[in-house]
């Protein structure tokens, strides 16, 4: 009897020993199951963050604004040795034979239709920013890359690895594996004014390395439709195909701003160049190293321009603040009870003038915030309580091959 109740006893005893080691080592195990997902979450991919240490910039001294110099060579020999040139090169299919193309003549194969693979290659420019060896570029020359190339001044050649893409402010971070490199003097942004010396440094057409000059013609320019946050330095300093990606520098040959577009109605530069401002970049480049993605606040609704009409609608003596006509489910926007068709006046006590504006302020917001907005609903004022979510990353905009 006495084995008999050994023999049962034996298998419980071991049994108990063991959950207790797992518990100690797995204490988790006590937890209850998790909460389920919502649909917004579930549509956000597991995020990796790397571990890297911010880049250490050069920071420039401020500009004296004295007498201009008879030559500014002195500023492009300081400068220009950082501005790289970037080959980009994606592989494509192809058919084989134009006639592919027609409808009729594909009937007779089906899907299973001859093709051949080519190579499309890009040039543009790019800035190295720190000893490390990163590489500020525009999204736009590398976008859907298979290998990334950067020649320095100097002869050097070597394949790049992208760290981070920003699409939304069109900038890319590169990193290349060199000794000795040459880092460019950042400058203030806060320091630039309208009227001071700007030079243009890239690989136009692909003709190599050239020096264009000019002046800061405006800054904070807006409404322009390149990207979705956008906060131009204006030049007249020509900026040409290539040119994308490269530096602009002040007269000392500080980095001003990533040279980023033009508006022409010809394919060539007419005077006026556009470049996203080193007080912005400088951030894009620590998020992307440092956290692989660029992190904004969101409210998780789309806005429209109050006008006129709208505003006598609402029973608004004026058009102030933005029209809320979409709210994201399970966004932010959407668990604090916003609707479409509300009237947003004011965030966090400050009226919304601008609906582009008042997104660059709500992206600087940390995520998990809460922000006090002020409404109209039904002809209604009301204020409530938002908690800032992430602003989800946008979709890739690479082609398929």
């Amino acid at each position: 009897m006495r084995r008999s109740l050994i023999a049962y006893a034996l298998p419980v005893l071991i049994g108990v020993l063991l959950a207790i080691v797992l518990l100690n080592t797995f204490p988790q195990l006590l937890q209850g199951p998790s909460a389920p997902q919502t649909p917004a979450q579930q549509s956000q991919p597991a995020v990796v963050q790397p571990q890297r240490p911010a880049p250490e910039l050069q920071q420039a001294a401020p500009l004296s604004r004295q007498q201009g110099p008879v030559s500014y060579s002195e500023a492009v020999e300081k400068a220009a040795p950082a501005v790289v040139n970037i080959y980009s090169t994606r592989v494509v299919a192809r058919e084989e034979h134009p006639l592919m193309s027609d409808p009729f003549f594909r009937q007779f194969f089906g899907d299973d239709l001859p093709t051949q693979q080519r190579l499309l290659s890009s040039l543009g420019s790019g800035v190295i920013v720190s000893e490390d060896g990163y590489v500020l570029t525009n999204h736009h020359v590398i976008d859907g890359a298979d290998e990334i190339q950067v020649a320095l001044r100097d002869g050097r050649e070597i394949l790049a690895e992208v760290i981070g893409t920003d699409p939304e402010s069109d900038l890319a971070v590169l990193r290349i594996e060199l000794d000795n490199l040459p880092v460019i003097e950042i400058s203030d942004t806060n320091d630039v004014a309208v009227g001071d010396i700007a030079m243009a440094i890239g690989n136009p057409f692909g003709v190599g390395q050239t020096v264009t000059m000019g002046i800061i013609s405006a800054t904070g320019r807006s409404h322009l439709g390149l990207s979705a946050y956008e906060d131009f330095i204006q030049t007249d300093a020509a900026i040409n195909p290539g040119n994308s990606g490269g530096a602009l520098v002040n007269a000392e040959g500080a980095l001003v701003g990533i040279n980023t577009a033009i508006f022409s109605r010809t394919g060539g530069s007419q005077g006026v160049g556009f470049a996203i401002p080193m007080r912005l970049a400088s951030t894009i480049l620590d998020d992307l190293v440092t956290q692989g993605r660029v992190i904004r606040g969101w409210l998780g609704v789309e806005a429209q321009e109050m006008t006129q009409d709208l505003a006598a609608s609402f029973g608004l003596q004026a058009p102030r603040g933005v029209v809320i006509s979409g709210v994201v489910p399970e966004g932010p926007a959407a668990v604090a009870g916003l609707r479409p068709g509300d009237v947003l006046l004011e965030v966090d006590g400050r009226p919304i003038l601008d609906a582009r504006a008042a997104m660059s302020d709500i992206a600087a917001i940390q995520p998990g915030a809460t922000l006090p907005l002020t409404l109209v609903r039904s002809g209604e004022t009301f204020t409530v309580d938002l908690e800032v979510g992430e602003r989800p990353l946008p979709p890739s905009r690479r082609p398929e091959r």
